[in-house]
């Protein structure tokens, strides 16, 4: 199973970190070829589900997913988000922590494992490899472009 180990540091505050990594819809604009639809009424919280469509030309694959932890983070306290994975190509989990730092900012950790359906295991390392990197540029992306939020100075990388 390929395990997706990533770090990084920005300068925003915990919160503002956490809101735009949990904008689902947003994750889907910064992948290539996919898009988010959230099947569910807001707010996002536990029992959140959405699905991550990818393909082109009418060739798709779906990656649904659910909100099984919703803890943001606190004034001097980590948040997490826990999400389960639940197609038939797309299998696994991803958890995202938000942390304040002391000295301002924030640190990011995601970890996801997964399974692809008819993935060899020998595939696992080009798998994770390849998973880091798409999802470190959407980490990266999400922290730089906030929507809502103007002036900061981008994610700062760190592994």
């Amino acid at each position: 199973m390929p395990v997706i180990r990533i770090l990084r540091r920005t300068p925003l505050p915990a919160a503002e970190a956490w809101r735009r990594l949990t904008d689902w819809e947003r994750h889907g604009a910064r992948v290539p070829l996919t898009r988010t639809v959230i099947t569910t009424a807001p707010p996002t919280g536990v029992g959140t589900r959405f699905t991550a469509r990818t393909g082109v030309a009418g060739v798709t694959f779906d990656d649904p997913m659910e909100v099984t932890l919703w803890r943001p983070p606190t004034e001097g306290g980590a948040g997490t988000v826990r999400l389960e994975k639940l197609g038939g190509v797309v299998r696994g989990w991803a958890e995202i922590e938000v942390r304040p730092l002391p000295t301002g900012g924030a640190e990011v950790r995601w970890h996801e494992e997964l399974r692809l359906r008819a993935a060899p295991r020998l595939l696992d390392a080009a798998v994770a490899a390849a998973g880091r990197h798409l999802f470190g540029r959407v980490i990266d992306s999400l922290l730089r472009d906030g929507s809502r939020s103007r002036g900061d100075s981008g994610a700062e990388r760190n592994r």
